[in-house]
């Protein structure tokens, strides 16, 4: 059996839970990118890449599999990670650039909060990609109360690792919001080892928004001087 097959049949049972071992996987290579990249290490985009990539998989095949169900309807979930990987690798990007311009002595990205400019371009952009990615997901079968948690964590996703790719210190508290709506819907879904990881992420995420706070503030008195 080669890896490939061995990802996509092998489950671990749970009591009456039948747990894809690729959901595990990815779920631990995610926190693992979230405690690269709070370090600001540029490995963090390909290893999140890949835990998204295996996480797709496993939340496409549960769009295929309650298709009878439109209450449990996943699009959202499989979508975000798809995007994820798209905004990744414009993130991976970035930080290399910034660490070859550089050299290998300085991080890839120096933490800042957004400017007053950037936030009147995010503000509308961010209303604006929520409403089409509620009517995308309204056209594909999702309504009330899955309708707006799909959407929100699409959303949140989106912001998040883009803002994470351009050093912003608020994509942490985005990802906080996203937790807090992952969370219960991992759960409810029966994606335990997903749900699991999420909650783990919490005390990470906040960590990383201390870390990059207090980075910030020693670049701007850096830069006073």
């Amino acid at each position: 059996m080669n890896i490939i097959t061995w990802l996509f049949e092998t489950n671990i049972n749970f009591g009456s839970k039948s747990i894809p071992v690729r959901e595990i996987i990815g779920g631990t290579l995610g926190l693992t990118s979230a405690i690269l990249g709070m370090r600001r290490k540029v490995s963090a985009w390909p290893v999140g890449i890949l835990g998204d990539a295996l996480l797709f998989t496993v939340f496409l095949g549960a769009v295929f599999a309650y298709a009878d169900q439109p209450a449990a309807n996943f699009y959202g979930q499989a979508s975000r990670n798809l995007l994820l990987i798209i905004v990744s690798i414009y993130g991976w990007i970035r930080w290399s650039q910034h660490r070859r311009n550089n050299g290998n002595t300085q991080p890839p990205v120096s933490p800042r909060w957004t400017t007053t400019r950037e936030k009147l371009i995010l503000v509308p952009t961010i209303i604006f990609f929520f409403f089409l990615s509620m009517q995308i997901f309204k056209a594909l079968g999702e309504s009330g109360t899955w309708l707006l948690v799909d959407t929100w964590i699409f959303t949140g996703t989106a912001l998040a690792t883009f803002g994470m790719s351009r050093g912003y210190v608020e994509f942490w508290l985005v990802w906080v919001a996203v937790d807090l709506v992952g969370v219960p819907f991992a759960f409810k879904n029966g994606y335990y080892p997903t749900g699991t990881l999420y909650a783990i992420y919490l005390p990470f995420v906040l960590w990383g928004f201390v870390s990059w706070l207090r980075i910030s503030k020693l670049e701007a008195l850096r830069v006073k001087r």
